[in-house]
């Protein structure tokens, strides 16, 4: 690994705890779902973010340009290349990591969907953008969902998560966020066999916050390196709350009903 890469994943992993506590407001193309609240208000959206202080934040590159400027140095940036969907509607690179440089990104974000028809299409986008991020000394960050092909829904088998992990390593990401799969044993071993950083997606939009941080306590104790959110915080009442919420359970291991009691 060059100097360049390491600096920035440095600063991407910087809290004492070894553990990354990114929020990603990057839904907006990818996932299809329109224009909440959380997307919609942007400026607001991303003022709220920062000011809870989260290790990262993962953004698409036009938000990049018009809306972190005000933010430059003060939260590592991670941009967002990838324009996709689980049917394949989309499967399209917005950013390449010379965009990321330019952007003066600390790692570059891109996505695959495994299982189907399309997943080595996926995997040579990532090993494209790998091949690229070892020119630049841009890390890259590998967003990986294994898919049920009959009705196109992420599933969550151990199995299949393992093999979403292991077809991201073998292309050769720096860092690889994928779904809690649910068995702490099964993940744990995920975990173990995985000879990179593994970080954990936030997940759906959970019913209550409480509900989306026991699925990241439960993440953490598996030996994930952190976990990359979205919507449960984006999408919260009190983003800069739950940002706290999600660092104190991240960094510091805190119980679930401890970590709530800061969104006060």
């Amino acid at each position: 690994m060059g100097l360049g890469k390491q600096i920035r994943l440095n600063r991407i992993f910087s809290h004492p705890s070894g553990n990354l506590c990114s929020i990603a407001v990057d839904h907006f193309t990818v996932y299809n779902i329109g224009l909440p609240p959380g997307l919609r208000h942007i400026k607001q959206t991303m003022a709220a973010v920062v000011e809870g202080r989260p290790d990262a934040v993962t953004i698409h590159k036009g938000i990049a340009a018009s809306v972190w400027p005000e933010y430059a140095g003060q939260v590592p940036l991670i941009l967002q290349s990838s324009g996709v969907r689980p049917d394949d509607s989309a499967i399209e690179q917005f950013a390449e990591v010379e965009d990321a440089v330019r952007l003066g990104a600390d790692a570059m974000a891109i996505v695959a969907f495994v299982r189907g028809a399309t997943e080595a299409q996926y995997l040579r986008n990532v090993a494209d953008a790998v091949r690229e991020g070892m020119r630049w000394e841009m890390p890259i960050i590998c967003h990986v969902y294994p898919r049920d092909m009959n009705d196109l829904s992420i599933i969550y088998t151990p199995e299949d998560i393992a093999w979403a992990v292991r077809c991201i390593v073998e292309v050769g990401a720096d860092i690889v966020k994928t779904p809690y799969c649910g068995d702490p044993v099964a993940h744990a071993q995920i975990v173990a066999d995985c000879p990179v950083p593994l970080v954990a997606a936030g997940g759906p939009k959970m019913p209550t916050l409480r509900d989306a941080l026991q699925l990241m306590s439960d993440a953490v104790k598996c030996g994930v390196r952190g976990a990359v959110i979205g919507r449960n915080v984006w999408n919260d009442a009190n983003i800069p709350g739950a940002v706290l919420a999600f660092k104190a359970v991240v960094h510091d291991g805190q119980a679930v009903d401890e970590a709530l009691k800061l969104m006060a």
